[in-house]
């Protein structure tokens, strides 16, 4: 049980519109786990963005209001034949840092990072359960601290 009433939070799920069969499985992860942990449905808000890259600004937008309290970025990265995957994880692990940093507000990196689709969705609701809903409760967490 949170220490803090959940209920009188905000939270802004950040997520990535790429691979979309896998960030909207890591939303309703994300977005139940809120609810069950206490959290009100008028208190969560969306912020779409184009894919994961988008993710550090989108989640800077989001933790610049005053009102929100924690920021779920979602967003899944599957490897390619090409170095575009480790830049793209490097820069967006970098860039949700950062914004941790810069406002003071939880920041949760829910960034699937794997190696094909099968991965991913076993991440998204599958045998490994949902990403989504441990980036909730890491919210959680991170704003008792």
């Amino acid at each position: 049980k949170s220490k803090i009433k959940l209920n009188q939070k905000n939270f802004s799920i950040v997520v990535a519109e790429w691979n979309e069969e896998i960030t909207e499985a890591l939303y309703e992860g994300a977005y139940q786990g809120l609810i069950e942990l206490g959290a009100s449905k008028k208190n969560i808000s969306r912020i779409n963005v184009p894919g994961t890259f988008e993710l550090t600004l989108g989640a800077l937008k989001a933790a610049q209001k005053k009102n929100i309290d924690a920021v779920i970025c979602l967003g899944c990265v599957i490897q390619g034949e090409t170095p575009h995957f480790d830049y793209i994880c490097q820069a967006v692990a970098y860039g949700i840092t950062e914004v941790n940093i810069k406002t003071a507000k939880p920041v949760i990196f829910g960034v699937l990072t794997t190696l094909d689709k099968k991965q991913a969705l076993e991440r998204a609701g599958g045998k490994y359960g949902n990403k989504g809903e441990e980036a909730a409760v890491t919210a959680v967490k991170m704003l008792e601290i």
